[in-house]
């Protein structure tokens, strides 16, 4: 499998009664094919799947592969907190017809690296699908070091990593000792250093709200070696970036973000709690202004 291109972890749109809007979820999966995206990703954080049920989930795996009918990949998310969860849920993405998983560390537990391989590697044993692995040592706790890499690397099925460290040496890192997994641009401010650095896909959260600019951006940079666009590009895209970022309302911010370009949305289930009137004021202006600039770019290019 290839990861080619922007694959968009789509948010899980809920009703005012905080049940999952299975109309407006449809809605977001034909408009991310429409718009040009190259795969969805369903299970994700940005999709909130730690505030849904085992049921839900699994909904949404089968609910996902139906519509999507192989228009594009579908990538099933298959993290939880307990292992054995995260064993059920990869027997159940397999049976809906999933073309690959991601995996990330199981959150809280601190795995060392060698129980982390052996996690991994039963997931791959129970599904015997492509793996994409997920780094992201803020929410997992654990960083996928080189003893782990080394170890699941050689699995046939293991061939990628998306990468949310935020470390700007592990892309170095994995970009010159692991050329056998692809590198998968995991950390939204660092997609172009990236690009610079080899990487062919983006795992894009912008792409919920602005998945034909995300496309158009790939295109600059790895179709068609354009890195002077590419550095304006990413000069607009930045200031959303850190917005969503460092807001403390990463989510919400999200959500209001498809809001504003006219896409489904919604609230976010609790613990999180919708944002303040001014940081709705700030998330307005950044995406509007964001829009405006990213379209002058692109046009200009053509």
């Amino acid at each position: 499998m290839q990861l080619e291109g922007i694959y968009v972890p789509i948010i899980t749109p809920f009703d005012d009664d905080l049940a999952i809007d299975f109309d407006a979820f449809e809605d977001v999966i034909d408009w991310q094919i429409e718009s040009g995206t190259h795969g969805i990703i369903v299970g994700g954080s940005t999709g909130e799947f730690f505030s849904l049920s085992q049921d839900e989930r699994v909904k949404q795996f089968h609910f996902a592969a139906e519509r999507i009918a192989g228009r594009v990949p579908l990538i099933a998310g298959v993290n939880d907190l307990l292992s054995n969860r995260c064993y059920e849920l990869t027997a159940a993405a397999k049976e809906a017809g999933v073309d690959a998983l991601l995996v990330a560390a199981p959150p809280y537990s601190l795995p060392s690296q060698k129980e982390l391989v052996g996690h991994c590697l039963k997931i791959d044993r129970i599904a015997d699908l492509p793996i994409i692995l997920y780094n992201y040592p803020g929410r997992t706790g654990v960083c996928m070091d080189e003893i782990f890499l080394e170890r699941v690397a050689q699995s046939r099925n293991v061939f990628a990593i998306k990468e949310s460290s935020g470390d700007i040496d592990r892309i170095h890192l994995l970009a010159r000792e692991y050329p056998q997994l692809q590198l998968s641009a995991g950390a939204e401010d660092q997609v172009l250093e990236f690009f610079a650095w080899g990487a062919r896909s983006w795992v894009s959260v912008v792409a919920n709200f602005f998945p034909k600019e995300a496309v158009r951006f790939y295109e600059t940079c790895v179709l068609n070696d354009d890195f002077i666009t590419g550095r304006k590009v990413m000069s607009a895209f930045l200031p959303l970036m850190y917005c969503l970022e460092r807001g403390g309302k990463f989510l919400q911010g999200v959500k209001y973000a498809c809001e504003i370009m006219g896409r489904p949305g919604g609230p976010v289930r609790p613990p999180m709690q919708p944002m303040k009137k001014e940081l709705r004021r700030e998330v307005l202006q950044i995406v509007q202004t964001a829009q405006k600039t990213l379209h002058a770019i692109l046009n200009d290019k053509g």
